[in-house]
């Protein structure tokens, strides 16, 4: 009988340690021996990586590979598709790398300190550093000068991993490929980023309810012995800005100038925590409520699989708003005219009077709207409470209860509200459907979800709000606008409520890789 004896592959014992690695350099480097580093994410190894490794152990005697880490690669949320031990053993089956480690940062900055190589190797794509959005090439050339290497670029054929994935690994499904492939044959990504920097200088008001969500985690463990009672076991809290602080910071992402205006309760007022929980350069204007919470939306979660099971609501009657809608109303007389664009996130809770509601469609320059429909609001709070609006961002559910029409062709009822509240542009989200976006002058056009992976919706809609409402400012075409808010879309959904709001570098970088 045979007997199977488990051998260690040669390409698994390259691959070590990080730490391990650092002191296995220096080594080498005192036997005079010249170290090499190249790192990235390698998403799929293609002949273009295999001639730049090759190029790169040239320039020296011992090629070393480091692999951005899962967590860290921000090419959407359909990436890596091949997980960081896949990608290593790959890399590390080439006979010219040495030896390989999963980096421990977001960038290769702190690894090139740590491993102190003589020579840091980058494909020829990235010589010219004026396409480097992340600015990741010129920190790299810092941080190799600090420690007396030098910043070196290998000369081949040059392919994308995410061209080849995009096109023949069925990342998405055969309609959003045939989309994609549409799309950015009329649109490259430089046309369609240039809406989003364009956005950068636009004064932009944010205006609406502070909402704190809070996840609490548990673990259901049966049924109470007396009575018909569902009991869970508390294994954790977790906090997110919601609200409008979370559309603030969204918009902070691709605006250099924002202000939030919104409402704090005196009892509990949570401020600390939401005036820590906004990005910096978000000014804040704050009006109290003097016998009422600022709102929490606590909902108790099975920590896995990821399911709700049940929300409280802690808040104050909608009336409790009224002794500040004056209040309200007389500095949005006073500051409108100093901003571009105002973004309205309604969520029905009081604080959009019909006053406050007047002034807006009165005075603001240009005023996107999302009225949401929740269970503190009872389906009542509707688009048409705005008689007028440049933009409109919400979802069928929303548009349909507007229109009182659960059925029925929706680009008619998109038409029929568009008309009524003389709006020029809206995008009406659809879930997995996509999204069906309008504009006057162009008609209408849809975009297809561009993840498959949704991990909470929650924050999602306000997302897609806060960006394309920048964009139609800027009278981007509809088609891209709707495209850009579908990638948010995608990043939104792809993590927990409003734990991570958008962040200009990774919104770029996806929207480069998905039109590869």
């Amino acid at each position: 009988m045979m007997t199977t004896v488990a051998v260690e592959s040669k390409s698994n014992s390259k691959i070590l340690p990080i730490q391990d690695l650092a002191g296995i350099v220096a080594d080498l480097q005192r036997q005079g021996k010249v170290v090499v580093q190249c790192h990235g994410v390698f998403d799929l190894m293609h002949i273009g990586h295999i001639r730049h490794f090759e190029s790169a152990k040239k320039l020296g005697d011992v090629l070393i590979v480091t692999v951005t880490p899962d967590r860290y690669v921000n090419k959407g949320p359909n990436r890596p598709v091949f997980t960081e031990s896949h990608r290593a053993a790959a890399i590390g089956a080439l006979a010219c790398v040495d030896y390989v480690a999963i980096n421990q940062w977001p960038m290769a900055t702190d690894t090139i300190r740590l491993l102190r190589p003589n020579i840091f190797a980058k494909g020829s794509e990235y010589r010219d550093t004026a396409k480097d959005r992340t600015g990741a090439i010129a920190a790299e050339q810092q941080v190799i000068d600090e420690i007396g290497g030098r910043l070196a670029f290998t000369d081949d054929v040059v392919f994308s991993s995410s061209t080849l994935l995009n096109r023949h690994f069925g990342v998405f499904p055969e309609r959003t490929e045939q989309f994609l492939a549409r799309f950015s044959a009329e649109h490259t990504s430089g046309e369609t980023l240039k809406w989003l920097e364009d956005a950068r200088q636009l004064k932009v008001l944010v205006v609406g309810e502070a909402i704190i969500d809070e996840y609490q985690y548990c673990e259901t463990i049966g049924k109470a012995g007396k009575e018909p009672v569902l009991v869970a076991r508390h294994m954790s809290t977790e906090r997110f800005p919601g609200g409008i602080v979370a559309v603030a910071n969204h918009a902070a992402a691709i605006s250099a100038h924002v202000t939030m205006l919104t409402c704090l309760g005196r009892i509990d007022t949570q401020e600390e925590f939401i005036v820590n929980q906004t990005k910096p350069k978000v000014e804040k204007l704050f009006h109290y409520l003097e016998e009422a919470p600022t709102i929490v939306k606590r909902r108790f979660v099975e920590h896995y699989p990821f399911q709700k099971l049940f929300e409280v609501y802690v808040m104050a009657d909608m009336d409790q708003h009224s002794a500040q809608a004056d209040a309200i109303s007389s500095r949005l007389s006073r500051i409108l005219p100093e901003f571009d664009v105002v973004i309205v996130a309604d969520y029905g809770h009081g604080m959009m009077t019909p006053g406050v509601v007047s002034v807006l469609c009165e005075k603001a320059p240009f005023l996107a709207v999302n009225t949401q429909v929740n269970a503190g609001n009872h389906g009542f709070n509707t688009v048409s409470k705005y008689r007028r609006a440049n933009f409109i961002s919400i979802s069928e559910r929303e548009l349909r209860l507007e229109a009182r029409r659960p059925r029925g062709d929706l680009r008619e009822i998109v038409t029929q509200v568009a008309s009524r509240l003389s709006c020029d542009r809206m995008i009406i989200t659809r879930g997995e459907q996509g999204s069906l976006c309008y504009s006057r002058e162009e008609g209408f056009f849809e975009v297809p979800a561009l993840t498959g992976r949704v991990v909470d919706r929650v924050g999602a809609g306000d997302a897609v709000l806060a960006v394309t409402a920048l964009c139609a400012a800027r009278q981007a075409p509809m088609e891209i606008t709707g495209f850009i808010g579908s990638c948010v879309g995608a990043m939104a959904v792809a993590t927990v409520g409003n734990r991570d709001s958008v962040e200009s570098v990774p919104l770029q970088r996806y929207i480069e890789c998905i039109l590869k």
